[in-house]
């Protein structure tokens, strides 16, 4: 029987786009979170809990620690910052503790996983190929799967060239992973930046090696709704409809 891995990121506490991702995606065996369950959004929590509903492996992203203190708040923006303060606040002593044993990086036979980069797991953004090509040296097996840009993108290292290429979404259809070496981001469940407000995450069938992005739609009032009222920033509302 094939295994299939559900595979997001950057949920941010937007229990709604969970919960349809959940949903929507086919049945899988496993789930793989590479970091930022918290931080942004209405449910931190409840995010959580569901995750574990399931057999996972979770990393630790910057909100992740943020939200335990293990950052220092004034690295973020005003709204990220205070959002953070919010989920300081608002989770569970269970909650915390989940959160405080999450490796930062984790290598899952082919695999290797880092919620920012290889070369700096809780922080540093991986945005185009210069910086893609740096981090091949700090990782190796195969494939490395991130998160943090809140992007969907495959960086493909080119040896010979001594460079990568830079593949982005929509593709056709599944992608075959190989013969190059790759970095791969699923794009972010809960807060995506590339201007699809749709929830996006993937399946990986690992045994055949391959990658299927996908995309979601999710009622995002109801997360707005929530996020109002707990009186998270404005800024932060407004985005999520936009994808931005």
């Amino acid at each position: 029987m094939t295994l299939r891995i559900l595979i997001i990121s950057d949920v941010h506490a937007n229990l709604v786009a969970l919960e349809t991702v959940l949903a929507d995606a086919p049945d899988f065996d496993e789930l793989w979170c590479l970091g930022d369950l918290v931080g942004y959004g209405p449910n931190p929590n409840e995010c959580i809990e569901r995750i574990q509903e399931f057999p996972h492996v979770s990393l630790a992203g910057n909100h992740d620690w943020a939200a335990l203190n293990k950052l220092d708040l004034r690295s973020f923006n005003t709204d990220a910052r205070d959002a953070n303060l919010w989920t300081q606040t608002t989770l569970t002593p269970a909650s915390r503790e989940f959160l405080n044993q999450l490796p930062t990086q984790l290598e899952k036979g082919q695999f290797y996983l880092a919620h920012a980069s290889p070369r700096e797991p809780v922080w540093e953004y991986i945005l185009d190929a210069n910086v893609a090509y740096a981090n091949f040296n700090y990782f190796e097996t195969p494939i490395c799967l991130v998160g943090h840009t809140h992007v969907p993108i495959i960086f493909e290292l080119d040896e010979q060239q001594r460079r990568c290429e830079t593949l982005i979404p929509p593709f056709t259809g599944p992608v075959t992973l190989g013969p190059r070496r790759m970095i791969i981001n699923p794009g972010s469940v809960g807060q995506p930046r590339d201007g699809d407000a749709r929830a996006s995450y993937a399946i990986l069938d690992p045994e055949h090696q391959i990658w299927e992005f996908r995309r979601v739609t999710y009622p995002i009032e109801i997360t707005q709704e929530r996020m109002r009222a707990r009186g998270l920033p404005r800024r932060l509302i407004d985005r999520l409809e936009m994808g931005r």
